[in-house]
């Protein structure tokens, strides 16, 4: 990934990033592997749970508890699924554009985990009951008693939390245009 270059004659490490063009490879790839394992464990949760029953796992921390959520986090705007239709479709082609553009290894991860959540996303809003566009979204890992969320949120969740630390080691997602490409 990203390495550190030499001492700037302070004493600290200059750091510089490597850049590759494999990068939107790498994207897709973290996309398809969230997408295969969101879809899959729903398809478990589905076949294995009965709706509505927590069963703890790590006492009242963490649990698995089958549901069917039409809102957002927290079962927020539960009666306009369709806004959350066309958001993640948007994010779908927001994430899609900034894939291809990449040529950091590390960006490449932090936009494959949000394209991969946001494609599985708009699959359940598209494909699932109630009706097209409107789709619930089938949400199983529950914790404490804030919310139950599912692979595909795991997947967002570390993408922002990604986007803030390579934002803060000031790591950017392409170089500049005169820079190395591997």
């Amino acid at each position: 990934m990203d390495q550190p270059a030499s001492t700037d004659g302070t004493g600290s490490v200059a750091r510089t990033q490597s850049w590759t063009r494999h990068a939107p490879w790498i994207a897709v790839g973290v996309a398809v592997v969230v997408l295969a394992v969101d879809q899959l464990t729903k398809m478990w949760a589905e076949a294995s749970l009965p709706v509505g029953q927590r069963f703890p796992l790590l006492g009242d921390a963490l649990g698995i508890r089958l549901i069917y959520n039409p809102g957002a986090a927290f079962s927020i705007g539960s009666g306009a699924t369709w806004v959350f239709t066309i958001a993640a479709a948007g994010a779908v082609v927001a994430a899609s554009w900034f894939t291809w553009r990449v040529r950091s290894r590390a960006w490449a991860i932090c936009i494959g985990l949000f394209l991969g959540g946001a494609v599985t996303h708009l699959a359940d809003r598209l494909l699932r009951p109630p009706s097209f566009g409107q789709g619930h979204v089938v949400d199983f890992i529950a914790y404490f008693d804030w919310f139950v969320g599912n692979v595909a949120d795991i997947a967002l969740f570390a993408a922002g939390v990604l986007v803030v630390a390579l934002s803060a080691l000031g790591l950017a997602p392409r170089p500049d245009p005169d820079a190395q490409i591997e």
